[in-house]
């Protein structure tokens, strides 16, 4: 099974930051309405890219615009030429897909964002995304049963280079879950990370332990 992987999702560049410099959190991904919340603006990404890999990042997503075809690539374009260890989010729609295939052929790192059916999965894996995105938090809001549905798209991905990025995870138990049924990756608010670092045992317990280092005269 291959390695978990944490990315914090998120445009809260003091919270990102945290997380980068703790080395809990693989990379960092992004999307125009994070940007937009955290009062980012287009101009800007270069900037964002800049600081996330100097504080670690190894890879920081920004998703392509235009809604068709030619201004999607337009617009990779540019996001690409800001380094190496940067991947295009493109929407899974038809047009997306069409911009999907010509980037994964020019060797980019491409994640099919907004991934609803085990349908899109599959044709996903076909083109050879690196990655792809289903909500669950989103597919339950719509009275779907997101679980079931990411875990089939992760069995019709198994043994390709196409690998589920689960997004909108509202609770560490949502990560859990998805990670029992074989998920590799998973993105994440910093409230649901900094949830999943943390247990109040596990507190109590550091500070038991802090009070006896205290008595033995540490």
């Amino acid at each position: 099974m291959t390695a978990p992987r944490l990315y914090v999702d998120s445009a809260d560049t003091e919270r990102v930051g945290r997380l980068l410099a703790a080395g809990v959190v693989h990379g960092v991904t992004t999307n125009p309405t994070i940007l937009e919340r955290g009062g980012r603006t287009a101009s800007e990404i270069p900037s964002l890219y800049a600081r996330w890999v100097e504080e670690g990042a190894q890879e920081v997503f920004f998703q392509t615009w235009g809604g068709d075809r030619d201004a999607f690539l337009r617009n990779a374009t540019g996001i690409l030429e800001l380094g190496e260890r940067v991947a295009v989010k493109v929407p899974a729609t038809a047009e997306g897909f069409a911009a999907a295939s010509v980037l994964v052929r020019d060797g980019a790192s491409v994640l099919v964002t907004a991934v609803y059916s085990v349908a899109q999965a599959l044709a996903c894996a076909s083109i050879g995304v690196r990655y792809i995105a289903p909500y669950l938090g989103r597919m339950r809001d719509a009275g779907l049963d997101g679980a079931d549905l990411i875990t089939r798209m992760q069995a019709v991905c198994e043994g390709t280079d196409t690998n589920v990025l689960a997004a909108s995870l509202r609770s560490p138990q949502d990560i859990v879950e998805l990670r029992l049924a074989g998920v590799p990756y998973f993105t994440a608010a910093p409230d649901v990370l900094d949830a999943l670092l943390h247990d109040p045992v596990s507190d109590s317990s550091a500070e038991e332990f802090d009070a006896a280092m205290g008595r033995l005269g540490a």
